[in-house]
C-alpha cells in the first residue's frame, strides 16, 4: 500500500469519525429535547388532575367517550410505532424500498389517528362541550391537543425524511434524522398510552 493510499484511508476514517461524533451530539442534543417535552406533558398531566373532576355541572367522562372508538384511534398509533420499527431496521439493511413503504404506512396511521382525534373534537364542540364548559373539558383539550400538534409535527417531519431518502439515499445525515424522528414517535405513544389511560380509562370507570 503506497502513502497515497494510506493517506486517502486515513481521511476516510477521519470523516466517518467526525460524522459519527456530530450524530451523537445531535442525538444527545434530542434527547435533552425529548425530556423538555416530557416535562411540558408532566405538567398538563398534573394539570388534568386538579381539573379532571372539575365538571362545572355538565358531563362527565362516560357520557363524552366512546370506548370502540377510542381503542381504535389507540391502535392506529400503537400500529404506526411498530411500522416505523421496521422501517428502521429496513434501514440498517440499507432496503430503501421497505423504508419508504415503512414510513408511508407509519405516515397514514398517523394521519388516520390525527382524523378521528379532529372528529371527536368536532362532536364534542358541535355538541356545545368546548374547553370553555369546565376545568375537565379545559383540561382535556390541552393535553390531548398538544399532544395531537406534536403528531402533526412528526407527519410533517415525516414527509421530508421520505423526500430525502428518495433524492439523497441513506447519508449519514438521514440516517441520524431518522433515528432522532423514531425516538420522537415512540415518545409521542408512550405519551398516548398516558393520555389512554389516565383520562380516558379512569375517567370512563
Amino acid at each position: 500500500m503506497d502513502t497515497t493510499e494510506i493517506k486517502n484511508r486515513e481521511e476516510a476514517e477521519a470523516i466517518a469519525a467526525e460524522h459519527a461524533h456530530h450524530a451523537e451530539l445531535n442525538t444527545f442534543g434530542f434527547w435533552i429535547y425529548l425530556m423538555s417535552d416530557l416535562v411540558i406533558f408532566s405538567v398538563l398531566f398534573a394539570t388534568f388532575v386538579v381539573l379532571g373532576k372539575n365538571y362545572a355541572g355538565g358531563p362527565e367522562p362516560a357520557e363524552l367517550f366512546s370506548l370502540p372508538f377510542l381503542f381504535t384511534e389507540t391502535m392506529l398509533l400503537l400500529l404506526s410505532s411498530v411500522t416505523f420499527g421496521f422501517s428502521m431496521v429496513a434501514m440498517n439493511n440499507n432496503n430503501k424500498k421497505a423504508v419508504i413503504t415503512g414510513l408511508i404506512i407509519t405516515g397514514l396511521l398517523g394521519l388516520g389517528f390525527i382524523g378521528m382525534e379532529l372528529y371527536e373534537f368536532y362532536e364534542l364542540i358541535h355538541a356545545g362541550h368546548g374547553p370553555d364548559k369546565s376545568g375537565f373539558l379545559s383540561a382535556f383539550f390541552t393535553l390531548v391537543a398538544t399532544h395531537g400538534a406534536h403528531v402533526t409535527f412528526g407527519l410533517i417531519w415525516l414527509i421530508v425524511m421520505i423526500i430525502q431518502i428518495v433524492k439523497g439515499g441513506f447519508s449519514h445525515g438521514v440516517r441520524s434524522r431518522l433515528v432522532r424522528l423514531s425516538l420522537f414517535w415512540h415518545f409521542l405513544d408512550i405519551v398516548w398510552v398516558g393520555v389512554f389511560t389516565f383520562v380516558y380509562l379512569m375517567g370512563m370507570v
